[in-house]
């Protein structure tokens, strides 16, 4: 069965952060459509910390890198992004605690720890057009697949946030300050689900997997 160790793990955030810093102002004028447009801002402040941070960041279990970021994510990443990007890495890191390496049905779990608590913090559920609305299904098809070919894991979630970015499109949003706008924020992509997904498609470049995305967004 695949397994990951915590310098793939460390690697894939690495990644994450280059992705963040980089598409800073686009989030920021997606949040705009129909938020206040902080999104892209207020999660780059806190990624460029991380990407300071993580080459001094003890590695010796991932449950602890995971719980120093999370705290990372709490002091530093602006508006609700801070609260809910810092509860789900705090509960992978409670679910990956002493863990040196994790298998591939223990990753599961720590993205399913990781959504149940954001539910929890953000009281948000599936079809309110948040970042929920591409968390969910990643974690339901990774409950799908055994894990023996990590590319395609990847592949397939990384398409279950492309499509997330479409279905959810012409919702009106219900959490966030997006959903003060009431229907002027449909018919506009939720930046939290582009994130995701633009996170998810960098990964499979990174990691050479092929995946062709449909979203516009994504297409750019």
């Amino acid at each position: 069965m695949s397994t990951l160790t915590i310098d793939q793990i460390a690697d894939a955030i690495d990644v994450t952060c280059d992705t963040v810093i980089r598409n800073e102002k686009y989030f920021s004028d997606l949040d705009g459509l129909a938020g206040d447009g902080d999104f892209g801002t207020s999660l780059a402040t806190g990624f460029k910390v991380i990407k300071a941070d993580l080459p001094a960041i003890e590695k010796a279990a991932i449950g602890a890198m995971l719980l120093k970021i999370s705290m990372i994510c709490s002091k530093h990443v602006g508006g609700s992004s801070g609260p809910i990007w810092g509860t789900g890495f705090m509960k992978a890191g409670m679910a990956s605690k002493d863990m040196a390496e994790v298998t591939y049905h223990q990753l599961t779990d720590m993205v399913g720890a990781a959504l149940e608590g954001i539910m929890a913090r953000g009281g948000a559920k599936r079809g309110d057009k948040t970042l929920l609305d591409a968390l969910i299904p990643i974690h339901e098809k990774m409950q799908e697949m055994d894990g023996s070919d990590l590319g395609a894991v990847l592949a397939a979630v990384a398409a279950e946030a492309d499509k997330a970015i479409d279905e959810t499109r012409t919702l009106v949003a219900h959490r966030g300050r997006a959903s003060q706008v009431g229907e002027r924020s449909a018919n506009t992509p939720d930046p939290g689900i582009v994130g995701v997904a633009t996170i998810l498609y960098d990964w499979c470049k990174h990691y050479g997997v092929d995946y062709t995305p449909t979203a516009a967004e994504l297409n750019r």
